[in-house]
C-alpha cells in the first residue's frame, strides 16, 4: 500500500506527574476538585477515562452519608462489568476518614438472577440499615417504575457513564431524573468520560441541567499530568479492498493493541467476523495453537517472537468466557507481557482497563462520538515505559463503482468531524476576553518571552491548569448565567453540532466558492439559535463567537505545528501553545472579524489530501459538488440581519457588486428576501 498513515492530530504533553500525585486524604487532583463541591445537591463530573471518577464518587458519597443527612447511596452503572469499579476500597489507609464498603449482596451487578428479582432487592435495601447499593441502569429504572420516586427520598443517586442517559421522552432514566429533580428530595451525582453527552441527544432538559454544578477535568490536564505517556496521535487511514489485507499497514505487532473489527452490518465488514479474525491472525504470522490456561491464541511473527492474542469476537461462550476471565486476572494488571493484542467487536470499550494498550485500532466509522472517546480512552492510560499511544480509524476509500458511494463519502466526512472534535477535546481550555483599554494581565498566566503587551495581542497560558487566556478585539461577552456557563463548560457541545452538520462539512472542505463567514457566522449562528432558543440574541452571538474562536484557534495552531515539525517529538510539549501564540502574534489585530474570516476546515482538507488517493479525493469532491446548495429563507433572514448591523456600522447597506465576497453575500441575502416579499405580495393580491 502506497499511502502512509498521517496523524491528523499529534499532541505532546509535559509529563509533570500531577495527575498521579495524591494529597493527604489520598485524593488525586481531579478527585480533590470534585470533593470541594461535595456540598452540592446536583453535581456533574466531566472527566476522561482513567482519571479516577469512581474513587471521586466514593469520597463524596461517604461525606454525604456521614455529614449531610443523606441516608443511602445508590450507584447506577450502564452494564454489570462496570460494577467492579465500586468494590470495597480501604480509603482510610491513604488518609481518608472512612473506608468504602459495599456488602456483597448489595452489589447487584455480581448477584445472580434477572432484573426482575434484583428490582425487589432494591426495595429490601431501601428498608434495610445498609448504606450502599450498586446496580445497573436497567435495574434502577425498573425499581423507580415499581416503587415510585418518593421511595428514594434522602438518597444519593450516582449515575456512572451518564452519557447513556437522554432527555428523549423514550429514555426512562432521563425522564426519571427529571422527576427526581422536580421533587427535590434526592442528591444526584452524574459522571461521564465523554465530552459529547448523549451524542446528538441532550442528556437532560436545559432547565434540569441548570440545577447541576459542574466539575470539569480536561483530557489536557489528565495527560499533561502523567508520569510516562508523552505523545498521543490520532489519525484516520484509508484502504481499498478488504481491510484484513491492509491491516498490517497500520498494525505494528510490537505495540500492545486493541483491534475493534467492524460491526457486521457496516460497509467495512465482510459479514463473516470469524473469518476476519482468522485472516488477521494469518497476516500476523504462524498460528501455534491456543494457550490451555488463558485461551489466548499463540502466533509466531516473522521476526521469531511469539505473541499472545485474546479473541473476544468469537462468541462461543466457553471460549469467550475463558479469554475474558484471563484478561481480568489480578496478576494481569501489572504484567506487560500477559497479552499482546486483543481482538474485539462490541466489547473492550467502556470501563475496560488494560493500562498497557499503546494502540487502539478501529476498523470502520463509528457513528457515536461517545464510543470513539471511550475507545481512545483504552489507549490513554499511563503505564511504566509507555511513552507513546495512538488511535487509528481505518476507513474504506470511496469506490466509484460502488452503489453506496454516497455512504462512503458520508463516512469519510464523519471521520473528519470526529477527528476535529478530538482535537478540541485534547487541546487546552480557551478563556476569551474582549480586548479594550482596561485589559490587563491575569494572574497565574505566562504571556511568553516578551510578557504582557497592553497595546498588542496577548496569549496567556497556565501550564498547571492547561488554560489559555486570550484577548480578542470586538468579542461579545455572555451576559446571562446560562450563557456564561455554556461559554465556560459547553463550548465543545456547540462545536460538536457545527462540525457534525453535513452541509457545513461539505462546503467547508469542498466548495471553493464558499465564503468563510457563511459558515462561521450564518451556519454557526443558526446552530446556536436552534440549540439555545431560550437565550436572547446577544447571548447567542457571544456563544457563537466563543465557539468559532476556540475551533479556529485550534485549527490555526495545528496548521503551524504540522508545518513546523516533522520530527519524532512533534515539536515538544509546548508546540500547541507556541502555535496559538505564533498565530496571534503574526496578525496585526486579533479581532473577531479576522477569526470569522478563517475557514475552520482548511487544515482538515490539507490532511485529507495527503492521506487519501487523488482519485478518491476527486470522487468525494464530485459527489459533494453535485448537491448545489441554495439559500434558505432562514439563511437569507440571517444575512439580512447581519446586513442591517453592517449598515449601522458603515452607514450604508452591503453592495451586491462589492469585491468583498462576504459583503456581496449579505447583499444577496437582502435581495433574496426582497424578491420573496414581492412574490408573496403578488400572490396575496392575485389570491
Amino acid at each position: 500500500m502506497t499511502n502512509k498513515q498521517i496523524p491528523s492530530v499529534s499532541v505532546t504533553y509535559a509529563r509533570n506527574g500531577s495527575s498521579t500525585k495524591s494529597n493527604e486524604l489520598g485524593m488525586r487532583v481531579m478527585q480533590e476538585r470534585a470533593f470541594e463541591k461535595r456540598g452540592e445537591q446536583y453535581l456533574l463530573i466531566k472527566s476522561p477515562p482513567a482519571s479516577g471518577k469512581s474513587r471521586a464518587l466514593m469520597f463524596i458519597a461517604l461525606d454525604k452519608l456521614h455529614n449531610q443527612n443523606v441516608k443511602k447511596a445508590i450507584i447506577v452503572v450502564p452494564e454489570k462489568s462496570i460494577g467492579a469499579s465500586f468494590n470495597n476500597e480501604p480509603l482510610s489507609q491513604y488518609g481518608f476518614y472512612w473506608d468504602w464498603e459495599v456488602a456483597p449482596k448489595w452489589n447487584l451487578c455480581n448477584a445472580p438472577g434477572e432484573d426482575g428479582g434484583k428490582v425487589n432487592s432494591v426495595n429490601v435495601f431501601l428498608e434495610s440499615n445498609d448504606k450502599v447499593l450498586v446496580c445497573t441502569h436497567a435495574t434502577f429504572r425498573f425499581a423507580v417504575d415499581k416503587f415510585g420516586v418518593p421511595a428514594f427520598d434522602d438518597c444519593l443517586i450516582a449515575v456512572d457513564e451518564f452519557h447513556h442517559v437522554s432527555a428523549n421522552p423514550d429514555s426512562r432514566l432521563g425522564a426519571q431524573l427529571g422527576q427526581f429533580i422536580g421533587r427535590g428530595k434526592v442528591h444526584i451525582i452524574a459522571m461521564t468520560g465523554s465530552y459529547f453527552r448523549g451524542d446528538a441527544e441532550a442528556v437532560l432538559s436545559p432547565q434540569d441541567e441548570a440545577n447541576f454544578d459542574t466539575v470539569t477535568y480536561t483530557y489536557y490536564e489528565q495527560l499533561n499530568g502523567y508520569e510516562y505517556l508523552k505523545t498521543l496521535d490520532i489519525g484516520y487511514y484509508f484502504y481499498s479492498g478488504s481491510y484484513a489485507d491492509d491491516i498490517l499497514s497500520v498494525l505494528n505487532p510490537n505495540e500492545k493493541t486493541i483491534i475493534h473489527i467492524p460491526n457486521v452490518n457496516s460497509r467495512e465488514s465482510t459479514k463473516d467476523k470469524i473469518k476476519e479474525v482468522e485472516h488477521i491472525i494469518e497476516e500476523l504470522g504462524n498460528w501455534l495453537g491456543t494457550d490451555p490456561a488463558t485461551g489466548f491464541h499463540l502466533v509466531q511473527t516473522s521476526d521469531g517472537r511469539t505473541i499472545k492474542i485474546a479473541d473476544l469476537v468469537d462468541d462461543d461462550p466457553a471460549k469467550r468466557d475463558k479469554v475474558s476471565a484471563s484478561l481480568k486476572l489480578p496478576e494481569a494488571k501489572n504484567n506487560r507481557d500477559h497479552v499482546d493484542i486483543i481482538l474485539a467487536l462490541g466489547m473492550a470499550k467502556e470501563g475496560f482497563d488494560w493500562i498497557w494498550c499503546e494502540h487502539a485500532l478501529t476498523v470502520g466509522y463509528r457513528s457515536s462520538l461517545t464510543e470513539i472517546i471511550q475507545i481512545i480512552g483504552r489507549a490513554t492510560r499511563d503505564a511504566k515505559g509507555k511513552t507513546h499511544a495512538r488511535f487509528t480509524n481505518l476507513i474504506a476509500e470511496p469506490d466509484a463503482s460502488e452503489e453506496a458511494v454516497t455512504d462512503a463519502v458520508n463516512d469519510t466526512l464523519k471521520a473528519i468531524a470526529a477527528s476535529l472534535l478530538m482535537e478540541q477535546v485534547l487541546a487546552p481550555r480557551f478563556n476569551f476576553t474582549p480586548k479594550n483599554t482596561q485589559s490587563a494581565p491575569v494572574e497565574g498566566f505566562d504571556y511568553g518571552q516578551n510578557g504582557y503587551d497592553p497595546n498588542g495581542n496577548n496569549v496567556g497560558f497556565n501550564e498547571s491548569t492547561g488554560q489559555f487566556q486570550i484577548e480578542i478585539k470586538g468579542l461579545a461577552e455572555p451576559k446571562s448565567e446560562d450563557a456564561q456557563r455554556i461559554c465556560q463548560e459547553d463550548i465543545n457541545e456547540v462545536i460538536t453540532a457545527f462540525v457534525q452538520d453535513k452541509t457545513v462539512l461539505e462546503r467547508g472542505l469542498f466548495d471553493e466558492a464558499m465564503i468563510p463567514e457563511e459558515l462561521t457566522q450564518v451556519r454557526m449562528g443558526k446552530i446556536v439559535k436552534d440549540k439555545y432558543p431560550e437565550l436572547d440574541d446577544e447571548d447567542q452571538e457571544a456563544i457563537r463567537q466563543h465557539a468559532i474562536a476556540a475551533l479556529n484557534l485550534t485549527q490555526k495552531a495545528k496548521e503551524i505545528v504540522n508545518n513546523q515539525s516533522n520530527d519524532d517529538e512533534h515539536g515538544g510539549s509546548t508546540a500547541f501553545v507556541d502555535g496559538v501564540r505564533k498565530f496571534a502574534m503574526d496578525v496585526r489585530d486579533l479581532d473577531i472579524d479576522l477569526i470569522d474570516r478563517i475557514n475552520p476546515f482548511s487544515e482538515a482538507y490539507a490532511i485529507l489530501a495527503k492521506s487519501m488517493s487523488e482519485e478518491s479525493l476527486k470522487q468525494v469532491a464530485a459527489v459533494i459538488s453535485g448537491k448545489k446548495i441554495n439559500l434558505t429563507l432562514e439563511e437569507a433572514r440571517d444575512l439580512a440581519r447581519r446586513a442591517l448591523k453592517f449598515k449601522n456600522e458603515r452607514g450604508r447597506l452591503p453592495d451586491i457588486l462589492s469585491p468583498d465576497p462576504w459583503e456581496k453575500r449579505m447583499a444577496e441575502g437582502v435581495a433574496f428576501l426582497t424578491v420573496m416579499k414581492e412574490r408573496m405580495k403578488s400572490e396575496s393580491t392575485n389570491g
